[in-house]
């Protein structure tokens, strides 16, 4: 799932070099933190955060299909 983030924020930024993804996991619960460049933040977030809970979205369903509960959290 990191890399699945990594790979699509990559793709979305100006700036792929700055993008981090940090992976906090306890049990099932993952926390991936989403960390860009801070002029690349409203890419990732998008227009009234659709791109944001695209990301969200996607990385829920991957972990959920390996029975596990994800969450994104993008970080400045």
């Amino acid at each position: 799932m990191k890399e699945l983030l990594e790979y699509i924020a990559k793709a979305l930024v100006d700036k792929p070099d700055k993008v981090e993804v940090n992976e906090v996991g306890e049990g099932r619960s993952i926390i991936l933190q989403l960390k860009v460049d801070e002029a690349d933040v409203g890419k990732v977030i998008g227009k009234k955060g659709r791109i944001a809970n695209a990301l969200r979205v996607i990385i829920k369903s991957v972990a959920t299909k390996n029975g596990k509960v994800a969450i994104v959290q993008i970080i400045d």
